[in-house]
């Protein structure tokens, strides 16, 4: 197809193109790494926090196009950042803001991009891009700044369709167990709060963000993070007050031997909160299934109703997997939220178990902090098994 173009190109000179599966291109300047990537494609509505996009590890395997027309305008501030580095494999936006008007800005995205090996195009239509892929579904594209490429995409789309993210929680996941000390640093930068002498938590890392942590840190909680991988027998000999399930990336079925794992946690009388994949996840350990989504809930600003009080959050979410609750066997759990826009379940209650789990991000602050009382059920709920 012939190639989309927008007028007001603000990247560093260099063309770059935007290739999709469907054979649609884009042209527009290239910004952060001079290099080709193929990955998945996907769309954030966020108005801002395009740092926390960038950083949340939830998004490796992924190029994030912002359907927001201006990125970059408050620069980048590294202590706002959710974890160690950025995650996409690429980075998509209308207008690139050259100089960021911020007194804490620490960096450009530019420069932020460049350093972490990161591609990116600017100064193409966000808008046109983003109704495709709510049209048509997510779908995989090729970021290039080689012009013969683009001229003959019949050559590389084969290449794009055979795309998959494979393996990004053993990616994004920490390596070792880390106990986070009152002076340890999270991720690459300070905790908000201090490793305290409270309810001691287990965090199974599948890709964690930073604020998760945090949550839990200043409410007084002891924290170990785990690799994703652990056993389920070391987290039980550890003998935690209770279990967190953190977010991550990918295909939720893609990961087998995790899900082995969880269901000997959930045979156990532990005190379990999951968020996001860890939902996911154990949900399929408990006997349920997930499907893909058409292109998912990514963005700061979607209404989910608590079904026992009829309250509605705001929630930040990332997520292009889902778990069907009519497939849920309503004797090991029922719907506990629900989406308002289009009625996915959002959270679920454990019959019998001290166990919730939510597909939103009560970490984050949309609301701005709607649902982060969800941290402190699980502090009683702790306090009730302890």
């Amino acid at each position: 197809m012939k190639a989309l173009s927008y007028d007001r190109l603000t990247g560093d000179g260099r063309k770059a193109y935007l290739i999709l599966e469907d054979g649609t291109v884009f042209e527009g300047t290239g910004i952060g790494a001079c290099k080709n990537v193929i990955s998945e494609i996907v769309f954030n509505t966020s108005m801002a926090g395009y740092l926390e996009v960038l950083t949340d590890p939830s998004y490796a395997g992924q190029a994030v196009a912002m359907t927001y027309p201006l990125i970059g305008n408050y620069g980048i501030c590294y202590e706002d950042m959710e974890s160690r580095r950025p995650w996409p494999d690429g980075f998509i936006v209308r207008e690139l803001s050259r100089l960021p008007g911020n007194f804490r800005s620490e960096d450009t995205i530019q420069h932020f991009l460049t350093e972490h090996g990161i591609p990116g195009i600017c100064g193409i239509d966000t808008r046109a891009l983003t109704r495709i892929l709510r049209e048509k579904g997510t779908m995989n594209g090729m970021i290039t700044g080689d012009e013969a490429v683009a001229a003959k995409t019949e050559a590389v789309l084969a290449d794009i369709r055979a795309y998959s993210p494979r393996g990004v929680v053993e990616r994004v996941s920490r390596k070792e167990k880390t106990v986070l000390g009152e002076d340890s640093a999270y991720n690459g930068h300070s905790n908000s709060g201090r490793n305290g002498s409270g309810y001691r938590v287990a965090l199974l890392d599948f890709g964690a963000k930073d604020n998760i942590a945090r949550s839990l840190l200043q409410r007084g909680c002891q924290v170990t993070v785990y690799p994703a991988y652990t056993k389920a027998e070391e987290v039980i000999r550890d003998a935690p007050d209770g279990i967190m399930l953190s977010n991550g990336p990918g295909d939720p079925k893609e990961c087998v031997e995790i899900i082995e794992e969880l269901k000997k946690l959930y045979e156990t009388d532990i005190p379990i909160f999951a968020i996001c994949l860890g939902h996911q996840l154990l949900a399929l350990a408990a006997g349920g299934d997930t499907y893909k989504m058409k292109y998912g809930h990514r963005g700061a600003n979607h209404p989910v109703k608590d079904l026992a009080t009829g309250r509605v959050y705001i929630s930040s979410q990332n997520h292009g997997y889902v778990v069907d609750a009519e497939k849920m066997d309503s004797r090991v759990a029922v719907p506990a939220f629900v989406n308002v826009n289009d009625g996915t379940n959002e959270g679920l209650s454990y019959v019998g178990k001290n166990i919730f789990t939510v597909q939103f991000h009560p970490e984050a602050c949309p609301g701005p902090r709607d649902s982060a009382c969800l941290f402190d059920r699980f502090m009683k709920m702790m306090e009730v098994e302890r």
